[in-house]
């Protein structure tokens, strides 16, 4: 898979599992950001009695918000927390049927990716042998090299997205995530009434693999951190006044940039991007639809139904732009490219 064989980093096999596997539940979601609780320490085997009890929480708390975590009809394990929820068992009744049904199918089925195994695991499975995982030497190199923040936030930014899209019950042709530029959020409709999903940032920074867009400089997504990413639009949103592109605070014309890129001395500003930039657009777009609900079907309702109609889409879009806007942008990447 292009994502992570262009640069296979740890930190991007980790986005793979959480971007490009396909859902049937949000177990996966639950599992990696137990993990990431439990980076902190240094055992090596981890029990399910131990792993159960920040899985079973997270879920929990997902509940409270979307009712729907699976797309099957029933579920035993979410019954049982569904009723710890509502006070009706207790902790250790949630804790021992998590360990039961809880981890059925998404331990087995963690590094599965496209189809396939990754070829780096971050954990084994060992329950048949010890009644646990055993983390291994990627995981603990990933987190000691990466502050779990961003990889945390980007899992729960892509859970919020699947549940929502669960929650909503319609007919995929029927979804669309929308940007809120003033509070920087995707949202949705739900029979008339606004429902706000995640952070734009949260949600595009794992696609972009923490990086500027333009100069593949590292960004953060952090509140209150000096090099936090700018959400900018690809096609300068001064040429919303002129009508020449549709839906321009659409999300396949956001991207993340550096401070310096955006509004910096010698940034982009309200320039047009090059050529070269608009094929990293689509590639980028093109990660987007390779992930499912609901940012696929958003993408492809707003830029065409197969990859050489959403190619044609953008180069319409940059022949039109460029005629009013004439001259073009591009910064010195400051590191290889990465996607």
């Amino acid at each position: 898979m292009d994502f992570y064989t262009s640069e296979p980093t740890l930190e991007n096999y980790w986005r793979s599992v959480i971007l490009f596997g396909r859902n049937v539940a949000s177990y996966k979601f639950a599992l990696s950001k137990a993990l990431i609780d439990l980076s902190p320490s240094d055992h090596e085997l981890v029990t399910l009695e131990q792993l159960a009890v920040p899985y079973a929480k997270h879920i929990c708390e997902h509940l409270q918000g979307n009712d729907k975590q699976a797309t099957s009809s029933s579920s035993r394990f979410l019954d049982e927390c569904r009723k710890f929820n509502h006070g009706e068992t207790t902790k250790v009744s949630l804790i021992n049927t998590t360990v039961k049904l809880g981890f059925t199918n998404v331990i087995d089925a963690f590094h599965n990716v496209n189809s396939g195994d990754l070829p780096q695991r971050f954990f084994i499975d060992e329950r048949r042998q010890n009644s646990g995982i055993r983390l291994t030497d990627n995981f603990y190199s990933l987190f000691r090299e990466q502050q779990p923040g961003s990889l945390y936030d980007e899992t729960e930014a892509r859970w919020r997205l699947v549940e929502s899209a669960w929650s909503m019950n319609l007919s995929r042709n029927l979804i669309t995530v929308q940007h809120d530029a003033q509070n920087e959020l995707l949202f949705t409709n739900q029979v008339h009434r606004r429902v706000n999903i995640t952070s734009c940032r949260d949600a595009l920074n794992g696609y972009q693999k923490g990086r500027c867009f333009y100069s593949f400089k590292k960004i953060s997504i952090c509140s209150g951190n000096a090099e936090r990413a700018d959400v900018d639009h690809f096609f300068p949103h001064t040429l919303k006044d002129k009508s020449i592109i549709p839906n321009l605070d659409g999300v396949w014309n956001l991207v993340l940039s550096s401070q310096e890129c955006n509004r910096g001395s010698g940034g982009k500003l309200a320039r047009l991007p090059s050529l070269n930039l608009l094929a990293r657009l689509h590639q980028r777009n093109e990660y987007l639809i390779t992930s499912h609900h609901p940012l696929r079907e958003t993408l492809i309702l707003q830029t065409g139904k197969d990859e050489p109609a959403r190619r044609r889409f953008l180069q319409s879009c940059y022949n039109q732009a460029k005629s009013i806007l004439i001259h073009t942008w591009e910064p010195e990447p400051l590191d290889d490219p990465m996607f």
